[in-house]
């Protein structure tokens, strides 16, 4: 009722402002709503938000055709030389032993690309079959000889697939292919490259969680890729390398996969904090490699590229890099009515498959191509990203908001037979009666569509569509700045103690948690610090600060805060996870329960929720296991002395990243979780 209330309250003030009511673009009821947060503040977008991988054995590598059908699209990060041939490639004599180089695709034949579309380089330096020295001069050709500016380095490539968990298809010819090894030698990559540059950022190599060989802990390590790499290398390094290849037959299973992505980038955050030592907080994600596996060339494609970069952007990834320019059909076959090559590139090789289907001619576009194309139209370096969805599963929606003070907003339709007609509602933001321009991508189309049309307050969305709304407010305001990152001095189970750097001419800032896409206001204060009480213990919460001026005008959101309230400091129970194996959709676990009270402890029952509905219990020992939901129940009679302590087990399953649940209760006492 609220948000049908508000479109009528506009309409009825534009006819008695003498405006035209603002017109739908259909006259029944919306098939879902649309809601836009201005105030639930998420990332900024950066200049290297939008990549592709540009490979040596590319022929069309650093063409004026390519390099201009890059920038037309808004590509803004160019990696160099292409995924494993990084290891095998050495940059001085261009050559790529036991691989296929390309004529005219050396270093300065790329760079003169990426100078064209207006991009900058990431560079893999050579770890496999290269030296740090190697690696130190390509840096000083780079940015002493040649002055370009190069400046971000990620040393190797996919290195645990070395051969250290089973599989082998990272050339590697260090003698120690353990994490450990590899982490030693990308310090001494750092070290030497930034002594010839200390401007330059430095990549290491990461898992991506859920996905192989995460987890795991390989004979004779004590410990993951990650932590062992991030314990070793995170002081000397300021961004680290994911890879991301989700799995998916249908167009609904590659986009409900993207759903991961928050738990993906909170649960590497936690991983860099833990283990990357002092001031881990610089420390960048770099998503350089990403395609799907489903509609490659088709809409699915384009759909899923749109939703997982802004996804991955939105929670704070500076760089999301296509894989790949141009690689080469696979297998022909029709997805959503459209030939599909299983292709992984974003244009036409030009060649044709086992049995004869041919693609279009070489570098015709395909639709992640356009996707990409949308996504420049969408959200530009400099703006925020701010939280929108909307409760129909196959409509998702984005927003962004401009220093002009425009909103876009990017609009998914995922139904591949049926057009969406959805209601917009805004909070935080006032739109204007204006016609919105409109830019949009159908199933099939060869390109964006673009007009001005309709309103801010409803669309029709064609099926299988992308259309972005771009806005703007109902009347210019000058805004106070927007404040600083917010910072947590101190989180309790239960209170949660939040700071900010102070805004010149703002009288109060509120302070509001991202609760969905409604939001909610935890409170306000004339200072620069906030803490706020009845939290639930081993809760995630994010929240934005907005500085508020006398006169009542109210600041953009802050970057985003998230904190996570923990366990209390002392209890009667104490809880102790372990995990003995894990496979990486798979774990085996064990809980120790301590009785830290005065009293012993019969029939007693653990609970705890897991973090996400992607985690379940396969089965358990030593007590009774049950799960409703995201719920677990641990019932058991062995008798707890004090100071005594008991231990159960479990097989645990997960598809997305496995977080650690971090509230448990004993015979509904909220117990200390111990390290």
């Amino acid at each position: 009722m609220r948000m049908a209330r508000r479109r009528l309250l506009l309409v009825a003030a534009l006819v008695a402002a003498g405006l035209p009511a603002v017109a739908t673009t259909a006259s029944s009821a919306p098939d879902a709503t649309v809601v836009v947060n201005a105030r639930a503040g998420l990332a900024t977008v950066p200049d290297t938000a939008l990549g592709v991988n540009h490979a040596i054995w590319d022929s069309q590598l650093g063409t004026d055709a390519v390099a201009g059908l890059l920038g037309d699209a808004g590509v803004r990060m160019m990696r160099y030389p292409g995924g494993s041939y990084g290891d095998i490639y050495h940059w001085k004599d261009h050559t790529a032993p036991g691989g296929y180089v390309a004529p005219n695709t050396d270093f300065d034949t790329f760079m003169s690309g990426v100078r064209r579309a207006q991009a900058q380089p990431i560079i893999i330096a050579n770890y496999g079959t290269g030296t740090p020295q190697e690696a130190a001069d390509w840096v000083r050709y780079a940015n002493i000889t040649k002055g370009y500016g190069a400046k971000y380095w990620e040393i190797g490539n996919e290195l645990y697939g070395n051969g250290h968990y089973g599989s082998a298809w990272e050339a590697d010819d260090h003698p120690d292919k353990s994490p450990a090894g590899y982490a030693r030698e990308t310090v001494a990559y750092a070290q030497a490259m930034k002594a010839v540059d200390p401007t330059i950022k430095i990549g290491a190599v990461l898992t991506t969680p859920a996905n192989w060989p995460d987890a795991i802990v390989a004979a004779g390590d004590a410990a993951s890729w990650n932590q062992t790499v991030l314990s070793i290398a995170g002081p000397y390094v300021d961004f680290v390398v994911v890879h991301w290849y989700p799995s998916g037959s249908t167009a609904a299973e590659t986009m409900a996969s993207a759903d991961q992505v928050s738990d993906m980038t909170y649960l590497l955050r936690q991983q860099i904090a833990r283990h990357a030592g002092p001031d881990a907080e610089r420390i960048g994600i770099a998503m350089t490699e990403l395609n799907t596996t489903y509609g490659r060339n088709t809409q699915p494609g384009a759909l899923f590229a749109a939703e997982a970069y802004t996804s991955l952007l939105e929670n704070g990834v500076f760089t999301v890099d296509w894989w790949n320019t141009h690689n080469g059909p696979g297998r022909a076959s029709t997805v959503a009515g459209q030939p599909d090559y299983d292709d992984f590139g974003l244009l036409s090789s030009g060649t044709c498959v086992d049995g004869g289907a041919c693609e279009p001619p070489l570098n015709t576009p395909f639709a992640p191509y356009h996707a990409l194309k949308m996504l420049s139209l969408f959200a530009r370096p400099g703006d925020q990203l701010v939280r929108a969805g909307s409760g129909d599963p196959s409509v998702r929606a984005h927003a962004a908001r401009r220093p002009n003070g425009d909103l876009a907003v990017l609009l998914l339709n995922s139904d591949p037979d049926n057009a969406r007609t959805v209601a917009i509602d805004y909070a935080g933001y006032t739109p204007s009666a204006a016609a919105p321009t409109v830019h949009t991508f159908t199933n099939g189309a060869t390109e964006i569509s673009t007009s001005n049309d309709g309103n801010a307050l409803s669309r029709t969305l064609p099926p299988f569509s992308l259309t972005t709304l771009v806005l703007h407010p109902s009347a210019p305001a000058r805004l106070p700045a927007t404040p600083g990152q917010p910072a947590s001095a101190e989180v309790t189970d239960r209170t949660a103690t939040i700071t900010w750097p102070p805004v010149p001419g703002a009288a109060k800032y509120e302070v509001h948690r991202q609760f969905g896409t409604t939001g909610e206001q935890w409170g306000e204060t004339s200072g620069t610090t906030f803490t706020v009480g009845n939290l639930n213990p081993g809760t995630r919460y994010t929240v934005n600060v907005l500085a508020r001026t006398a006169a009542g005008a109210v600041s953009w959101a802050s970057p985003p805060l998230t904190v996570t309230t923990g366990s209390p400091a002392r209890s009667t129970c104490a809880v102790r996870l372990s995990t003995v194996s894990d496979w990486s959709s798979g774990y085996v676990g064990g809980i120790d329960i301590t009785n830290t009270g005065t009293h012993p402890i019969s029939d007693w029952t653990l609970t705890f929720d897991w973090p996400t509905g992607r985690q379940q219990v396969g089965s358990g020992w030593n007590a009774t296991w049950t799960q409703t939901g995201n719920a677990v129940t641990v019932t058991g009679s062995t008798r707890i002395e004090p100071n005594a302590t008991v231990g159960v087990g479990y097989v645990g399953n997960y598809t997305g990243p496995n977080i650690a649940p971090a509230a448990f209760r004993l015979n509904g006492t909220l117990c200390r979780t111990a390290a």
